[in-house]
């Protein structure tokens, strides 16, 4: 192994480690301020992007999980009333699923708190840092 790939390779465990760190961290800040899940989370911040109802399919291929995952996180969520789900007009097998007007309200506070965490984790890197690092992962990504 060249001392590049080593290189690397090192690389590769050290994104990892951040990434593992910072949403472990995420996940308890969720559970502990929020009561809430990062699934729960995502499911929302999907919604909430979209603001138009989406389809469970559509929902899952956005978050890239299974409709089984989805099913059960967004039955939670109905139960919360924070969704509804709503039979499509067209095709009686699917369900359109969106935020109600609380859960629109709940997700704004969520996502208001969950940037400020993300803050507090990275607080460590300057503007520059985060500009320098964003471009390198993007070049990264052009493979």
């Amino acid at each position: 192994m060249s001392e590049g790939s080593k290189r690397r390779l090192k690389l590769w465990v050290r994104l990892l480690s951040v990434t593992r760190t910072a949403e472990a961290e995420l996940r308890e800040y969720l559970r502990v301020r929020h009561g809430s899940t990062l699934p729960r989370f995502d499911v929302m911040a999907a919604l909430y992007r979209r603001r138009d109802p989406v389809s469970m399919s559509e929902l899952s291929r956005m978050l890239l999980v299974s409709n089984g995952n989805v099913t059960a996180v967004v039955d939670r969520l109905e139960a919360d009333g924070l969704v509804v789900r709503r039979p499509s007009e067209s095709d009686r097998r699917t369900v359109h699923v969106s935020l109600t007007p609380e859960g629109l309200a709940h997700f704004e506070t969520l996502a208001r708190d969950h940037e400020a965490e993300v803050a507090r984790i990275f607080a460590g890197l300057s503007d520059a840092d985060v500009e320098t690092l964003t471009e390198i992962l993007k070049r990264a990504a052009k493979r």
